[in-house]
This record gives structure tokens, sequence and C-alpha cells, in this order.
């Protein structure tokens, strides 16, 4: 097995491994929960039944400090909302705790307000504490373990409903759950949006339903409106009749703390950067109850699994396909899980929106770069190598444009084959020093490769004193035929210098002759794993050979087709048909004269 396959197994191994951890684990709880409420905590148009009495500023300034209070002030609210019976509110809840006594005849007043209104709900508020105990062999921490629950008053207690207002904060300190009921010493006590529910149902006589809940009665909500979304009626304007009583008819009212510095506002899901005041977390609640917006977390484990399934599939999909089928995919996948994501949470459940895309990413990012940089390696690898038989110029040109199909084994296509040899090679050898035979071979070839690479050509091979050229291979080479015959009167004019200056030398001279051919051969790397070559074969190639044989010393042979497709840009002398070796048919030769 490849080194790149075990590497690219190892990799989606850990994908899967990582996806299965962080979706059983519950990881990156907060950054899913900051993209969740996002993407699913949107304003709608709130309930016009739940209305909000604020204990504001303006009241305040009114009243004075709420601290100084006597329970005069919430009677006469009481009072004045049941007045007549018609316009009274369903009910009324207090997200207020009225605990001790204040004093006795006010206390008295209000508790018989309350009494006589039948549907106001004040606030309990249950204390918790850390509790260990020992089971067995074993400690069990209880986090939630409530030491106590500060009631209302005993006269308030006996004639109204109650229900506890504490929130419940998320682990980023944000309020997204809530809570049905609680049980102490035996009391089921509701939640104090749950008890208006109840009462609400009560009053209009439907039957309640109850959202489903998980650990500790928890659940999960969807907010209705931001900060002021429902409508907020000062209290000192409902105190002094400024609001009509027709406002409240059978409607839903809570009472509460709206102003700053009363410590009673939080960070919620719905809004980024400003806080809610607990009384408008209180109508949100409810009001997702009564139109079914609750919601669960699915199973960690179900959904570990599930991703560990998508992933393997997306990582299949990296590791076979091209990057365009592999983006493609990438962003469907990731549209499908915030779709997958918004369908199930109309449904009332909640997945992890985050571990996906990200592992998602994470695998398309690694083939991506290592599909980049094994085709960077690769690309590097045969661009240098077919620098040293094709024009630098010519590599670096195609590379850039992209065009870069290199068949390995071998294609058959339409060439132009050039081989050169020094006449009269061998017996200068033998009268020369070693070193100066090859300065004197070097020479030549330099000769011959520049003037092959000048014109595009792919030098194929020495062979001894012999240099063979392909024009049209590996890559498209355009006006290839008169390229070759370019490339031979070049090496024929570069002769000449080359002569003289050999002969300032070493007082020999060298000579070429030059057999020039066109037409189809298969072209490739030929050889075996280990050892190959890239270069082309056949009847065309054996031609230009036999040309180049018989070419004389300073002359240029070349075949009549080669002479059919250039005449009209060169001059030639008409040799006729001379017979090859190897070739029971002779072959019609020109020398050439002249290019131009």
């Amino acid at each position: 097995m490849k080194k790149e396959t075990i590497r690219k197994i190892i990799i989606v191994v850990i994908a899967v491994v990582m996806t299965f951890i962080l979706g059983v684990t519950g990881c990156l709880y907060s950054f899913d929960k900051i993209l969740a409420d996002r993407w699913y905590q949107t304003p709608t148009p709130t309930n016009s039944k739940i209305k909000i009495i604020a204990i504001d500023e303006k009241t305040l300034q009114v009243y004075g400090d709420m601290k100084t209070w006597n329970r005069s002030i919430p009677a006469d609210l009481v009072d004045r909302l049941y007045e007549q019976e018609e316009y009274a509110p369903s009910v009324t809840v207090f997200d207020i705790m009225y605990i001790s006594d204040v004093d006795v005849q006010n206390d008295f007043r209000f508790a018989k307000s309350c009494e006589k209104a039948g549907s106001v709900i004040t606030a309990v508020n249950t204390v918790y504490e850390t509790k260990v105990t020992k089971q067995g062999n074993s400690l069990v921490v209880d986090r939630n373990h409530i030491e106590m629950v500060e009631y209302p008053y005993d006269a308030l207690k006996e004639v109204s409903a109650y229900g506890y207002a504490n929130t419940i904060q998320d682990k980023d300190g944000y309020i997204r759950f809530a809570t049905t009921q609680v049980e102490y010493n035996g009391e089921y006590i509701d939640a104090l949006a749950v008890k208006a529910y109840k009462m609400y149902c009560e009053k209009q006589g439907i039957t309640p339903v109850m959202p489903t809940t998980f650990e500790e009665n928890k659940f999960g909500f969807t907010y209705s409106g931001k900060s002021g979304a429902y409508e907020v009626l000062s209290l000192v304007d409902v105190m002094e009749g400024k609001i009509a009583p027709q406002a409240f008819a059978n409607s839903i009212v809570f009472v509460g703390a709206y102003a700053p510095g009363m410590q009673d506002a939080y960070n919620v899901a719905i809004q980024k950067g400003a806080q809610m005041y607990g009384v408008e977390i209180h109508a949100n609640i409810l009001e997702a109850i009564m139109e079914g917006k609750t919601n669960l977390p699915i199973s960690n484990t179900f959904f570990g699994f599930t991703g560990v399934i998508v992933v393997a599939i997306f990582a299949l999909v990296c590791w076979k396909s091209k990057i365009v089928i592999s983006t493609v995919s990438l962003v469907l996948m990731i549209l499908l899980n915030f779709g997958i994501g918004k369908l199930l949470y109309n449904n009332g459940k909640v997945m992890n929106l985050v571990i996906l895309p990200i592992m998602l990413l994470l695998i398309y990012s690694y083939f991506l770069v290592e599909g980049y940089v094994t085709e960077t390696l690769r690309r590097k690898k045969v661009v240098s190598a077919f620098k040293k038989y094709v024009a630098p110029q010519v590599v670096d040109e195609i590379s850039k444009q992209g065009d870069f199909k290199i068949v390995l084994g071998g294609e058959s296509r339409e060439v132009a084959v050039l081989f050169v040899d020094i006449r009269g090679f061998t017996p200068m050898s033998e009268s020369l020093e070693p070193e100066q035979v090859v300065e004197i071979l070097n020479e030549y070839l330099q000769l011959t490769t520049e003037s092959i690479f000048k014109n595009g050509g792919t030098l194929d091979k020495f062979i001894g004193d012999a240099t063979m050229a392909v024009f049209n291979a590996p890559f498209d080479l355009d006006d290839y035929i008169y390229r070759a015959v370019c490339t031979a009167r070049d090496i024929a004019a570069g002769s000449q210098q080359l002569e003289e200056k050999l002969l300032a030398r070493f007082g020999k001279t060298v000579s070429f002759g030059i057999g020039v051919n066109c037409g189809r051969a298969v072209v490739g790397n030929i050889g075996c794993d280990f050892r190959m070559d890239y270069t082309a074969i056949g009847d065309t190639v054996n031609t230009a050979a036999r040309l180049e044989s018989n070419a004389k010393k300073g002359q240029i042979l070349i075949s009549e087709t080669v002479y059919e497709a250039v005449k009209d840009r060169i001059e030639v002398t008409e040799i006729g048909e001379i017979p090859l070796k190897g070739k029971s048919k002779g072959v019609f030769v020109y020398q050439l004269d002249k290019v131009h």
C-alpha cells in the first residue's frame, strides 16, 4: 500500500474519531450555542394577550425606592385591575417576592385583594446549594439541591397561587432553558410561567399541554420577542387611571422590575449585548409554552454516530473525487446541516450545528492542501524532467497555462524527427587525448541542444556522437515541421563557426550530416518502473535516421513529406529516390539549401 494511501486512511480515521468524541462529549458547546442563537432565535409578533406592567423609572420617581413600599401599592393595583369584572385579566402574575411581613394592615389588605381577584400569582424563591451524599461506596454530588424555599408571607400564601421565579443560566451565562416544576419536602412547585399557563387554561376552559422535558424537568424554548416586544405599561400610569380598564380584559398580566439597578436583568439567547428584564423572560417562556415553541436536545450519542457516517462519506468523496465535486459536496453538506437543524428545531429537537461543518472543513482543507502539494511536487518533477528534453521556455509557458497533459506509457501522434551526426568523429577521436575528445563532443552537443530548444523541439536523446530531436511531442507545437527544418539550418550554420574554433584550437575540424522526416510515431515514456526514457519509435523515426546516415558532410536531407509540408518556405535540390536500409522501397529525398 502506498504511503499516500496510508496517510489518507489515517487522516480519515482521525476525523471520524474526533467527530464521535466531539459529538458524544458535547464539546464546542458555547460556540455552538452562539451560532444556534442566531440561526434559531428569530423575533416574531408577540401574543397581544400578554402584557407587562412595569415598575420603571417613572414609577420609582413617583413612589420612591421599591424597598420602601408597603403592600398598599400592589393591593391598589389588584383592586384597579379587577374593579370591573368584564375587563379583568385572566391572570395577574407578580414577578415580585412578598416574603416577610411589613405591616399587618396593608399585608392583610393585599392578601384580601388577591383572594377577591381569584387569579393572582406571586413569586417564590428556591435556594439551591451543592449537597454531597453517600450512596453505597460512592459519593454523589447534587449541585441543584434545594436547601429552602422562600414562600410569600402566611396571609398571602393562604389565599393566592405562587410559582418560583428562578431562572436557569446556561454554561455561558445566557438563558435558553426553563423548568416546569421542582419538588421540595413533598410539594411540587410550578415555575411562574407554568403556573400562569395552567391558571390561564383553567380560566379559558382549555386543557393545558405541558412541554416535554429532559433532565431535572428542563426544556429549551424559543423567544418570541426582544426587549420591548411585549406591550409594556408603566405601573404609575395604570395606578393613575391613564390606561383604560379594557386594555387588560382576558389578558395575562406580568408585574415586575423594569428599570436599571433593580438587579433583575439577564443575558438572553435572542439578543446579544443587551440584557432582558426577568419579567420579559417569564413572558417569553409563557408564550413558548402556549404556542408549543419548546424543544429538547437530541441525544449526544445519536449525534455522534450520525456525524461519523456523514464525515466518513464526505472523506470518501474528497478522496475519490476532483476538487470541484468536493467543493460542491462541502457546500451542500453544510447547507444541509443547517437545513436539517432548522427542521428539527421547528419540530422540537435541537442538534449541534457547529461540529459537522468544522470537521467537514478540516477534511476538505486537508485533501485540498494534500492534493495541491502532491500536484505541485508532481508537476515540479515532470517539469524538471522535461526541461532536459524540451525547450525550458516552452515547458514554463505550458505549465503556466495549465495545459499540462502528458500521457505516460506512449501515444500515437504526428511528429517531425531530426537526426544529426558528426562526420569523421571516430578517426578524429583516435588522434586526440580523451579530454580533448570530450571537449569537442560537448561543444557539438551544446550547439545541437541550443538549436533544438531555440525552435521549441524536444531533445530525445544523445546516441554517442549523434543527436535525436522530436517536434510536436510531448506538447502540441505549432508549425512543428517548419521548426524542425529551421533547427537543421541552425545546426548547419553553427557548425561553420564550430569548425573554425576547433581548427584553431586542436587542428581538427568536424562536420555534420542531418536528416529530417515527419509522420506518425509512438511517443512516450518507454522502459520499466525504475528506468525509462522519453522517446519516439516507429517507421518515421527509422526513416529520419536513415536520411541522416545517407547525408554527406555538411548535407541536410529531408523526406518528400517534409518537403511537401514546407516547400513554399524553403529552397532545395532534388536528390531523387534513394534506397534506405531496412526498407523495401526507396524514399524520394531532397537536399535542403535554404530556409526562408
